[in-house]
């Protein structure tokens, strides 16, 4: 019989499963893709209705809901041996009710890109998956490295940026967050790192006051679209106006398996931006 599995989560709260996961529900797109791509495809019972990825695999799932309004009775009912979640994704009473109703739940909430990868070699562990987990790591460490070996004189000489992630009211982030760090990594600086709030509210009026040299406009949370940059560069000083950019959401947001190609993706993007502003 496999043993017992006792593990801290990433808020350090204690997870007991009897034994490794044979029912799991995932509360967390990214983490539902990274599932699947550890090897789990027939114990993924219960999915939310914006995990999408691997889109064949999930479309036959029961969702239980969305990530900030999921239906605890409906997970309940499904029985499952562990529940996936993210201490921003996901609201902080719907896992307190699940464990109420004994369900184990692991959270996670890493806020930089190392972060990330502990996050996965800690579910491996939880989900008795670390070989397929330490892979995974090896991956992402290895394009994480490629990208940061080949920023040079970029590394030093970092553009700022202004990333807003919804609109009406503006909002953007800080630098305890994922996304600030996979910015800094790419050589930026983040024009709202030293906000008082991790998710500030803002105008555009004043994200130019801080000085940006460019504007990315991610596609997640906000679907910013081709009509969202067009209002943008109306509303910024002409030079500015040209150097605004529509990114993926899941390349600046997602963590786990998507990293691998994301990270590189969002990278060469940049990368034309800057070779643009020179």
């Amino acid at each position: 019989m496999p043993a017992s599995v006792q593990i801290a989560d990433d808020l350090g709260f204690r997870v007991e499963l009897e034994r490794p996961p044979a029912r799991i529900v995932s509360l967390v797109p990214s983490w539902t893709e990274t599932l699947f791509a550890l090897g789990f495809t027939s114990e993924v019972v219960g999915v939310t209705k914006f995990c999408v990825e691997p889109a064949p695999a999930v479309a036959s799932i029961p969702k239980v809901g969305g990530t900030k309004n999921p239906d605890v009775g409906a997970i309940v009912k499904l029985e499952p041996d562990l529940v996936i979640a993210n201490a921003e994704e996901n609201r902080r009473e719907d896992v307190e009710r699940l464990r109420a109703a004994g369900i184990p739940v692991f959270t996670t909430y890493p806020r930089t890109v190392p972060g990330a990868v502990e996050s996965i070699l800690r579910m491996g562990r939880a989900l008795d998956r670390e070989p397929q987990a330490a892979t995974l790591a090896r991956e992402i460490t290895l394009a994480v490295s490629g990208i940061e070996a080949g920023l040079g004189v970029w590394s030093k000489l970092r553009l700022r940026v202004f990333c807003p992630i919804w609109k009406k009211p503006w909002m953007t982030f800080n630098a305890d967050t994922y996304a600030h760090d996979v910015l800094r990594m790419m050589g930026f600086n983040n024009v709202y790192a030293a906000a008082g709030e991790r998710y500030p509210r803002t105008t555009v009026e004043d994200a130019v006051e801080h000085r940006p040299d460019i504007v990315l406009l991610p596609d997640e949370p906000y679907e910013f679209d081709q009509g969202d940059l067009e209002e943008m560069k109306a509303m910024l000083p002409p030079a500015l106006g040209r150097r605004v950019l529509l990114i993926s959401g899941r390349d600046l947001h997602w963590y786990g398996v998507h990293m691998v190609d994301g990270l590189r993706a969002l990278n060469e993007r940049l990368s034309r931006l800057r070779a643009a502003v020179v």
